[in-house]
């Protein structure tokens, strides 16, 4: 089984998106399978297919306009944390505030109010397991999973208390006269129109598990990036900072808000350009392909370099700088259709991807009016490129 690496938009969108039924997902996403289950970020084919069209209707811009109160409910909670923490001038690990935020915003997404007492067992237990997928990723030898070693055992244990967990919210959910306007209910409440079948409670676990994998921790990387590259461009800051004031008057941001946040979306989208969460997409070939004239034996995996085609000199200007009025200028509009793509592309572009930017924007037009976080760290942070583009160690910043 041979590996390639792919480099240039045009590669990545013939994978993609012009031959996709050719590439399904890579040994990496098998690990995540063993706790994630057959979500949509590790299912592949008919399977995948029927789910994706089952849980698209709840991902609608529409839909997730019901979200948006738990968005602006929990960045209000932190506002009066950070306030109070601004006083101290105590430094903190940036990620792990975004990390605690964002798991709330997707757990009342989930959930609604009704399990705010398990959020912490929810979460305890997920960060357990993606530490446990990332070290079976990068580990030489991959001992098998019914081998009575410890960390399998540990495995095993933690994933049993996470499902616990989640099949009594879904079961007691099914008993809800009045269930809430949540994406659980969403979810619950979609239906196949073929065959008018709805999601079984495996399918639902499997999909609750992938959206708070995917949904808190890609938001909390890239918000804590996003903070740092603030914190290292002043002037960046203040344009932020103006646009707030115009627009918002020192109110927290609201739905109607968002079309007028433009500078604000622009920082946002060169963050995810710099450092984009899912900084490299596998993929593996199905029957032998042609890319760019090289030929793709059958059962290759390609890996699509997301973080390097971001940065090509070739096709960015300024493409080190953060810059987020790049956004504006007729020669992004130009680019090639896969030069940028956080939220990869083609039919599995990350169903979540109007969640994530909703998310983003309320958390930064609110908090970067009251705040400008800065960066306590001696050196400039070193990435740690692992299923996620986290920041190696803390991201120690103070308000």
């Amino acid at each position: 089984m041979g590996l390639t690496v792919l480099t240039g938009p045009d590669y990545a969108r013939h994978v993609l998106l012009d031959n996709q039924r050719n590439y399904v997902k890579s040994y990496g996403y098998e690990v995540l399978s063993l706790f994630l289950g057959q979500g949509l970020l590790t299912s592949d084919g008919d399977f995948w297919l029927r789910q994706r069209r089952l849980a698209q209707p709840a991902f609608h811009r529409r839909r997730l306009a019901t979200l948006a109160s738990y968005m602006i409910e929990e960045t209000e909670h932190l506002v009066k944390e950070w306030e109070d923490r601004a006083g101290h001038h105590d430094s903190f690990d940036m990620l792990e505030e975004m990390m605690e935020v964002t798991m709330k915003i997707v757990a009342r997404s989930l959930f609604s109010a009704n399990v705010d007492n398990q959020i912490e067992v929810i979460s305890s237990n997920l960060e357990r397991l993606n530490s446990f997928a990332m070290q079976r990723i990068k580990a030489p030898i991959k001992w098998p999973m019914w081998m009575p070693l410890l960390r399998n055992l540990v495995f095993k244990q933690t994933s049993q208390e996470l499902d616990e967990v989640l099949y009594q919210i879904i079961e007691d959910r099914r008993k809800d006269e009045n269930p809430p306007d949540d994406l659980l209910t969403m979810l619950m409440e979609a239906m196949d129109e073929d065959t008018g079948d709805t999601m079984n409670n495996q399918q639902l676990r499997d999909e609750c598990m992938t959206i708070f994998v995917a949904g808190h921790e890609t938001t909390a990387v890239s918000m804590t990036w996003l903070w740092y590259l603030l914190s290292q461009n002043p002037e960046v800051m203040a344009k932020l900072k103006a646009e707030l004031e115009e627009v918002l008057g020192g109110r927290s941001a609201q739905l109607e808000d968002l079309p007028k946040l433009r500078y604000t979306r622009m920082v946002i989208d060169e963050t995810l350009r710099m450092y984009p969460p899912g900084w490299i997409i596998g993929r593996r070939a199905l029957e032998e392909d042609v890319i760019g004239g090289y030929h793709i034996p059958k059962d290759t995996n390609v890996l699509l370099l997301t973080h390097y085609i971001h940065h090509r000199e070739d096709l960015w200007e300024r493409p080190h700088d953060f810059w987020p009025e790049r956004w504006a200028t007729e020669k992004v509009k130009n680019l090639p259709k896969m030069a940028y793509f956080p939220f990869g592309g083609g039919p599995r572009l990350c169903i979540g991807n109007n969640f994530a930017l909703m998310e983003m924007t309320f958390m930064l037009a609110t908090l970067a009016q009251k705040f400008s976080p800065k960066y306590e760290g001696e050196q400039a942070p070193k990435v740690s490129p692992l299923i996620t583009l986290r920041p190696k160690g803390k991201m120690e910043m103070s308000l």
